[in-house]
C-alpha cells in the first residue's frame, strides 16, 4: 500500500506523521512525501519517507500511485502554505480517488464538527485511521485470494 504525506513550509507535520506510521507499520507500506518545497521533501526524506519529491510536476506523477493521501487540510487550498501549494498541486490531490486523511490544521479554516484538539491527539486520530485503511486493504486482498 502507498501511503502519500504531503507537507510544505519546512515539513514538520510530513516529518511527524512518517516517524509515526514507521513506528507502527514499518514493513506494510510505502511511504511518498511530497513537500511544496525541497526542504519540506528533504524533511520527510530524513523521517523515513521511502520517495520524495517537490513541484507540481512531482504531484502530478505520484499523486495517482497513492493509495491514502494524508497531511494537513491546506493541501487542497489552492495557494495555501504561503503560495507554495499551486492551484495544480490542490487539483491533483483533490481529484484523486486515494482516500484523504486531514489534520484540520491551516490559517484562516474553521472546520465545523471538528474537534479543536492538540496536535499529538489529532495525530493519533490520523494515524489510527491511516492503521485501518491499511489492514482494511490487507484483509481485502486476503479475501479475494480465498
Amino acid at each position: 500500500m502507498k501511503i502519500l504525506v504531503v507537507d510544505g513550509a519546512g515539513g514538520s507535520i510530513g516529518q511527524q506523521i512518517i516517524t509515526r506510521l514507521r513506528e507502527v507499520l514499518p514493513d506494510r507500506i510505502e511511504i511518498l512525501a511530497l513537500g511544496t518545497n525541497a526542504i519540506a521533501a528533504s524533511t520527510m526524506m530524513k523521517a523515513g519517507a521511502n520517495l520524495g519529491a517537490s513541484g507540481e510536476n512531482a504531484f502530478k506523477v505520484t499523486v495517482p500511485e497513492a493509495d491514502v493521501i494524508i497531511g494537513p487540510v491546506s493541501i487542497m487550498i489552492p495557494n495555501s502554505f504561503m503560495g507554495e501549494l499551486t492551484p495544480g498541486m490542490a487539483e491533483y490531490l483533490s481529484l484523486s480517488k486515494a482516500r484523504k486523511i486531514l489534520l484540520p490544521l491551516g490559517k484562516h479554516i474553521d472546520l465545523v464538527g471538528v474537534s479543536n484538539l492538540p496536535l499529538p491527539h489529532l495525530m493519533d486520530e490520523a494515524i489510527k485511521l491511516v492503521q485501518s485503511a491499511v489492514n482494511n486493504a490487507a484483509s481485502n486482498r486476503s479475501a479475494e485470494v480465498k
